[in-house]
């Protein structure tokens, strides 16, 4: 496989509201979640495509939690395959954050159902495992939280199983 720069990404919050980007973000879906999770809401939440010079080649989103107070899900990042090992997911993660911050919110969730790149993106990014009151997936799944708080220790102790 041809070595792929980093210096060749960028990445760009998209208006979802567009039909031709809802469909550049439902084809990147299918080519990396297969079938394996159903296509999302595009028009709800904010939306970020990472670019290979013009060619789109990974996404992500982030929408408000319907299980966390004053936070953001991020529920979708997808990579093509030949673009792995570039941090692609990462650097999407710190424009969520950005966009998380500007929105007021006090933190962002997410889950991960045996994906270990994901989960050490999760751990490379500061996020840090938690319990929530009502969990919203598979038993298998670990939940993921990360404080946007000024000056809040990324090793503090939020929710734990009881």
């Amino acid at each position: 496989m041809p070595e792929v720069l980093r210096s060749t990404y960028w990445i760009r919050e998209v208006d979802a509201r567009d039909d031709e980007i809802v469909d550049v973000l439902g084809e990147l879906h299918r080519l990396t979640f297969f079938d394996g999770a159903a296509i999302p809401s595009f028009e709800t939440g904010h939306w970020w495509l990472a670019f290979r010079e013009a060619t789109p080649v990974a996404f992500a989103g982030v929408v408000p939690s319907t299980h966390v107070r004053n936070a953001g899900y991020f529920c979708r990042v997808g990579v093509l395959q030949r673009h792995w090992g570039q941090r692609l997911q990462l650097r999407l993660m710190r424009a969520m954050e950005a966009r998380a911050r500007r929105n007021g919110w006090n933190c962002l969730v997410s889950d991960t159902t045996a994906n270990i790149v994901s989960a050490n993106n999760f751990i490379r990014a500061g996020y840090r495992m938690f319990w929530p009151r009502y969990p919203w997936a598979f038993p298998e799944t670990l939940y993921w939280r990360k404080s946007l708080l000024a000056g809040a220790s990324s090793h503090s102790t939020h929710s734990k199983r009881r």
